[in-house]
């Protein structure tokens, strides 16, 4: 009689936590690319256009990070960026088997990669939605955001439902 050969479901789980944050990745940098290009192509710098009530589109280069901190900062700006890129890929690959966190990893590296590309092909990144009293953000602000909250709730979540990092 033949023996079914013994899955090692931790290695099933890591390519696939792999695999999904690659993915979500991916689609957040295409995502962004593709609407900045939209904004770039179709609305000069400084423009506004109305969208809905309380939304307008704008062309708005920001040279620094999130809200425009450290604006002008160039090299730090870089440097800040690839260290948290490193910090939050080494905590992904150590705990390959936290769940879902490969949601905010892939939410975090495609937002920080977007935003990245453009600082090294434009200088600066390109902002785009303008809502009423806040700065101009793009998709990439919005997944780096939206994935710090993510990152939040999966380490808390873990650590109130006892998970142990793998």
């Amino acid at each position: 009689m033949a023996v079914a050969p013994r899955i090692d479901r931790s290695s099933v789980s890591r390519t696939g936590g792999y695999a999904r944050a690659a993915a979500v990745l991916v689609c957040v940098v295409i995502l962004d690319q593709v609407t900045k290009q939209l904004v770039r192509s179709g609305i000069g710098v400084g423009q506004v256009h109305k969208l809905v009530p309380g939304v307008k589109l704008v062309d708005v280069r920001n040279t620094g990070v999130a809200f425009s901190l450290f604006s002008g900062g160039g090299t730090i700006v870089l440097v800040i960026t690839l260290l948290a890129l490193a910090g939050l890929t080494a905590y992904f690959v150590l705990r390959p088997g936290r769940r879902l966190l490969w949601l905010p990893t892939g939410l975090l590296l495609g937002g920080a990669i977007g935003n990245l590309i453009d600082r090294v092909r434009e200088g600066a990144v390109t902002d785009f939605i303008k809502l009423p009293h806040w700065p101009a953000f793009n998709v990439a602000d919005t997944a780096i955001t939206v994935g710090v909250f993510v990152l939040l709730y999966t380490i808390e979540a873990g650590t109130r439902h006892g998970a142990v990092d793998d």
